[in-house]
């Protein structure tokens, strides 16, 4: 029998993902994990990005904006202060809060309006990437 471990997504509104999994990819802080069953043990912040969720030929993405990434050997934790399935992303929308984001960059007079900006930008952008990554995968398998 293969050896799996249980993945856990929740994010302040509620459960997003509970079930058996074989890897999980997640943006930390310092760059992107992989974690398999029997990882060591992690505890590390997470940065705006896509979280992939691999059981066999089934993967599972989400929309992460930040959060925390807890790995024990057999169950994985991510805690997230939003969290959405990819498929459920609308590109339009990241594209509109990616343009007010670099609008509000361009007008911020004061250290906390640009640090402000700075994360709507990065939030923006990464949901951008994470609907790209998820419409690549499935023109690749022929499932667009």
């Amino acid at each position: 029998m293969a050896v799996s471990m249980q993945v856990d997504i929740v994010s302040a509104e509620g459960s997003l993902f509970s079930g058996k999994a074989d890897m999980v990819f997640a943006q930390a802080a310092d760059g992107e994990v992989g974690i398999l069953p029997k990882h060591t043990q992690l505890l590390t912040q997470l940065k705006p990005g896509q979280v992939r969720v691999v059981s066999g030929d089934e993967e599972d993405n989400f929309f992460i904006n930040s959060g925390v990434l807890e790995v024990q050997p057999s169950v994985v934790t991510i805690l997230a202060d939003t969290a959405i399935r990819a498929e459920d992303l609308d590109q339009a929308a990241a594209e509109e809060a990616k343009r007010r984001a670099e609008d509000a960059m361009q007008q911020a007079k004061t250290d906390t309006d640009i640090a402000r900006a700075q994360i709507e930008l990065a939030e923006a952008v990464a949901q951008i990437q994470t609907i790209t990554k998820l419409r690549d995968r499935l023109h690749k398998t022929g499932l667009s």
